[in-house]
């Protein structure tokens, strides 16, 4: 709906649905916040840390109950996923990696809802019939960007911290060839390297989820926004749903599988 409330044509609907509430007067600026981006990505971030704290408080040595059991699976999952990837030690890792897989899973899976229903609500909240509101945080490039800088942060502290500033130089001017006339051309390519792991990271992750956004957008379009929220928008988005679920969960299983190889990179000290 525009701001009279008149009905969207199908360019001014699809923009409606990929625009962040932003902060500011200019949206387009570098210093403007995407107010909804935070919004879940943080509340989504605190419910993660909420759940798991009040599950370990409440567990027992008996039979757990379907939360706990569910959340135990979760946590030898990942343990053993860092055990058979990461090859140093260090007691940060197993719990970064479920962190990670956990709260990437989460804000994915807010791709789950109906396209138009938060975005309605928000509307009604606010009383504006042209207010944006976007509810997946990982189909914002700078959400992707922000997680995968935290990746890129420990990747460089870690690296300096177990071969020293020395080593970590040397790793970046001697390899491949250890020539002194090639370090140029090494820093070249290490750099390169080393920069296309963060990059890498959050283009995959935003691009994957990005397209199955617009997919659910265009689905909801072709039988009409006001459809998007019924027993037929629903049943037509269902069979692209049960595929996006994989999606959805291997893409937050990838981020936290090269993020945990990155970190074991980091620690080999050659």
């Amino acid at each position: 709906m525009s701001a009279t409330g008149e009905a969207l044509t199908p360019q001014e609907y699809i923009q409606h649905h990929l625009t962040f509430w932003a902060s500011g007067s200019e949206p387009s600026s570098f210093w403007t916040w995407h107010i909804d981006s935070l919004l879940f990505s943080v509340g989504l971030g605190v419910l993660f840390l909420w759940l798991f704290r009040s599950v370990g408080k409440k567990a027992t040595t008996g039979v757990p109950g379907k939360l706990q059991c569910f959340v135990e699976m979760l946590v030898e999952f990942v343990d053993s996923s860092v055990k058979e990837t990461f090859h140093g030690r260090n007691k940060v890792i197993a719990p970064l990696a479920l962190t990670i897989f956990v709260w990437v899973f989460m804000m994915n899976f807010m791709d789950m809802v109906p396209v138009d229903w938060l975005p309605q609500l928000a509307q009604l909240i606010a009383g504006d019939h042209n207010q944006y509101f976007r509810v997946v945080p990982t189909a914002d490039l700078n959400v992707t960007f922000s997680l995968a800088l935290g990746v890129f942060v420990l990747i460089i502290y870690y690296s300096i911290k177990v071969k020293g500033v020395s080593g970590f130089v040397k790793e970046l001017t001697l390899q491949p060839f250890n020539v002194k006339a090639m370090i140029p051309v090494n820093f070249l390519l290490e750099f390169v390297t080393l920069i296309a792991k963060p990059i890498s990271l959050a283009l995959r992750l935003f691009g994957n989820l990005y397209a199955g956004e617009l997919i659910f957008i265009l689905i909801a379009l072709m039988y009409g926004a006001n459809l998007a929220i019924g027993t037929l928008g629903i049943g037509l988005q269902l069979g692209w749903l049960i595929f996006h679920i994989l999606v959805v969960t291997l893409q937050a299983f990838i981020f936290m599988m090269l993020t945990i190889v990155y970190l074991s990179m980091a620690h080999e000290d050659h």
